[in-house]
């Protein structure tokens, strides 16, 4: 695996489409760079997603793939490292985490619905914005115990920095409209109880929406 940063290009040409390659609107920005990082991957275009990736800003990603990136026209060259954790069970590590975090509803259909979003749904209207963070805590607390339990590790330590919608525009989704989707921004310490079960997790990345900046775990060692 390696890890990468990719930063817009500082050429004149590039920069004159910085509007259209990193909008400030937060919905047109995730559709914009979602392809923007898939030129830097160019070759077969049949080929999956095979890359986690994440937004710094300022035309800044940071970029978790199996091969190097090939850069391209968009971008400066990339700053590459390999990335080979060598972790053993007991070891500890701090991580940055942005996810968008579901699970699955039973019932007379089985539905997925965001974590955040679904403890939100049964609280008064008036009340939403003062136990937003609250609530986002709560959620991803859980979520993030059962990500544990299939992941090899054990959380530790959680704290939600942030949780915020996103809108895409210009699709659609099945039901209505454009999709929407939750995005929760997790920093904390875990133990690593099954070295090999979480560093196969750790490439495959957490949660959905990893088409769209999503998913990326970024480890220390505490």
């Amino acid at each position: 695996m390696y890890l990468s940063r990719l930063t817009l290009a500082r050429d004149p040409s590039v920069a004159a489409l910085n509007a259209l390659l990193d909008p400030d609107e937060k919905g047109a920005g995730a559709d914009a760079h979602h392809r923007l990082i898939w030129s830097a991957f160019a070759g077969d275009p049949l080929a999956p997603r095979d890359f986690l990736w994440r937004a710094e800003g300022r035309g800044s990603f940071l970029v978790q793939s199996p091969e190097p990136p090939v850069g391209g026209p968009f971008f400066d060259p990339p700053e590459v490292r390999e990335l080979a954790p060598d972790l053993r069970r007991g070891d500890q590590v701090s991580f940055l985490l942005r996810a968008n975090a579901t699970k699955d509803l039973r019932g007379e259909k089985r539905r997925r619905v965001d974590v955040v979003m679904n403890l939100l749904h049964d609280v008064p209207k008036a009340e939403r914005q003062i136990r937003r963070m609250a609530l986002a805590q709560q959620a991803a607390g859980e979520w993030m115990a059962g990500q544990a339990a299939r992941a090899g590790f054990c959380a530790d330590h959680l704290e939600v920095q942030d949780y915020s919608t996103l809108t895409l525009p210009g699709h659609r989704s099945r039901r209505r409209g454009a999709p929407r989707f939750g995005i929760l921004d997790l920093t904390g310490r875990i133990t690593v109880t099954d070295p090999q079960v979480f560093l196969a997790k750790l490439a495959q990345g957490f949660g959905r929406a990893k088409g769209f900046g999503c998913g990326l775990m970024l480890i220390r060692r505490v």
